[in-house]
């Protein structure tokens, strides 16, 4: 009998990999075939998986509504939330981007363009001070933007 959990890690494996050929399709400019062969899969199968997000000859369209458990960075430290399109998710990478660069080297103009800003309903923090005691207190986690789902049992 055939292993439910590994076919199930398996497509969510494929799945993934689809959504990674689409956004190199989106940033780089490449064709699907040549997306799909950086990411070692076949254009088929993107096909499959990503047909809404596919247009005409395979060309990416610009956005999707897609939802995606990302973590936030609030005054408890990260927060798992569910961002809806790439879009937001686009923000929210460079808003982690430019906590990292403020992080890294103490210069804080990245963290400027999000001022009020918020996404899925948290607000950015966007105050050095706070940014830099909770980096301090070990509440940051900068390496990683994307939430891991719990396993279920």
């Amino acid at each position: 009998m055939r292993n439910g959990n590994r076919s199930r890690g398996s497509k969510r494996d494929t799945y993934n990999r689809s959504l990674h050929v689409l956004a190199r399709m989106r940033r780089t400019g490449a064709s699907l075939t040549a997306a799909a062969q950086e990411e070692h899969i076949d254009p088929r199968t993107v096909r499959k998986y990503l047909r809404a997000d596919l247009r005409g000859r395979g060309k990416a369209t610009k956005a999707d509504r897609r939802h995606r458990n990302m973590l936030i960075p609030t005054t408890i430290g990260n927060s798992p939330v569910t961002v809806r399109g790439s879009r937001q998710a686009s923000q929210l990478g460079r808003y982690m981007s430019a906590v990292s660069e403020y992080l890294r080297t103490g210069d804080g103009d990245g963290l400027a363009e999000f001022e009020g800003q918020s996404i899925a309903g948290h607000g950015l923090i966007t105050d050095a001070d706070l940014l830099s005691s909770l980096a301090q207190a070990g509440a940051l986690t900068l390496d990683e933007i994307y939430a891991v789902p719990e396993a279920s049992s």
